[in-house]
């Protein structure tokens, strides 16, 4: 117990450190606090700073040097991807980033019964599940769980999926992709997802689960995704409009035409 409130103390100490020098607070070149003057501004043991400055150092944050002080470092600042929110990667390419696949399981299963419901498998219809991690730039920034049906999934190798998209693949298959529904959450990652996103267990995550259809609105695609929300985001162009005596907000493509899909935003 004194191991995981110990813990939990260092883990607060580093993100109220973190938080402080990401937000521009604590500017390249200032000198932190002693770690006696830490310890009691945080009412935490001097051994807690110090497993907090250790993890702040490791991220390259802070320059502990010995006889003069800990110091926060000048850094380069990795924007995040900024993704339009009904196509997560169609702009990569445009935005001059790298991106490279990591492909951890390949195999064919019985899915669950929400994944078989979602994509309308018939009885005892199998399905081929692969999780992969997307890196970008060289830093893992997705996790990816998809389902697709077998019939679908026999049309690919495990190789191939580990160097081409998946949508890619499909379509290749001769599928005619037609529709999507997806959901975007919020949730904690797992030790499994953690360990593959180089991040604690319990970090936050952003969630999205997206069903692929075809033209006869068979399920041809079930995904369940984690990004690490420090380098990807989702951005969604708004319009405001007149709808029935009330002031909406609307998605614009939508609001042009571009999109037959119903979208609720909720009020700020």
């Amino acid at each position: 117990m004194a191991d995981a409130i110990e813990t939990s103390k260092t883990r607060r100490v580093y993100l109220t450190l973190r938080d402080r020098i990401m937000s521009g607070e604590l500017a390249p070149g200032a000198r932190l606090p002693s770690e006696p003057d830490l310890a009691d501004l945080h009412d935490v043991s001097r051994v807690t700073i110090r497993r907090a400055l250790a993890e702040l150092e490791r991220e390259g944050l802070i320059s502990r040097r010995p006889g003069a002080g800990t110091f926060i470092t000048a850094r380069m600042i990795k924007r995040p991807i900024v993704a339009d929110l009904s196509n997560a990667l169609a702009h990569l390419v445009e935005m001059g980033r790298s991106t490279d696949v990591r492909l951890l399981q390949f195999g064919y299963v019985s899915p669950a019964v929400e994944v078989a419901e979602a994509l309308r498998l018939e009885d005892n219809e199998k399905a081929q599940r692969s999780v992969r991690v997307r890196i970008i730039d060289g830093e893992p920034f997705s996790y990816l769980i998809t389902h697709v049906p077998e019939r679908v999934g026999t049309t690919y190798t495990e190789q191939e999926l580990a160097a081409v998209p998946l949508l890619t693949l499909i379509e290749r298959s001769g599928v005619k992709v037609d529709r999507a529904t997806q959901t975007i959450s919020a949730t904690l990652a797992g030790p499994g997802v953690a360990e593959a996103l180089g991040i604690d267990i319990g970090s936050p995550l952003i969630a999205l689960t997206r069903v692929v259809y075809d033209v006869k609105r068979r399920g041809i695609e079930h995904l369940v995704a984690f990004y690490r929300p420090d380098r990807y985001s989702f951005q969604m162009d708004l319009v405001r409009i007149d709808s029935g005596g009330d002031r909406l907000w609307s998605p614009v493509e939508r609001f042009r035409g571009g999109s037959n899909f119903n979208t609720t935003v909720k009020a700020e």
